[in-house]
């Protein structure tokens, strides 16, 4: 792949990001603390829910999908999200990006661009 290439498309492109959005909120949905999040909702919110996961990060990899959600503070307001809960997930990224055997490069690159929205999405 050339030097020009988007994190998108080092990344495999939206088959691949799909993948990863997939085992993530399995990973997220299945967690003993983080699990709280998705217990009361119904199966066609967490599918709308994980389309918006994988638009967003595509989007934000520079590929071609448009975000169309609500931005991470309206999105992540009055959900009480800890610091604590925060490092699960962040946990929970790497693994799953390990799982997929991301080079390390893009694994970097994705974790720098959604620790970016921490201030965004952490509460308390």
């Amino acid at each position: 792949m050339n030097a020009q290439a988007t994190l998108y498309e080092r990344l495999g492109g939206y088959d691949a990001i799909a993948a990863v959005a997939a085992n993530l909120l399995g990973r997220l949905r299945s967690d003993s603390q983080l699990g709280r999040f998705w217990a009361h909702r119904g199966d066609d919110g967490i599918e709308r829910e994980k389309q918006l996961l994988i638009n967003f990060l595509c989007a934000s990899a520079g590929g071609p999908m448009i975000y169309t959600g609500r931005n991470m503070t309206v999105a992540h307001k009055g959900m009480r999200i800890s610091a604590s809960d925060w490092e699960r997930f962040i946990s929970h990224l790497k693994d799953t990006l390990a799982h997929f055997s991301a080079p390390a490069a893009e694994q970097n690159d994705v974790l720098a661009f959604v620790e970016s929205t921490k201030g965004e999405i952490v509460e308390c």
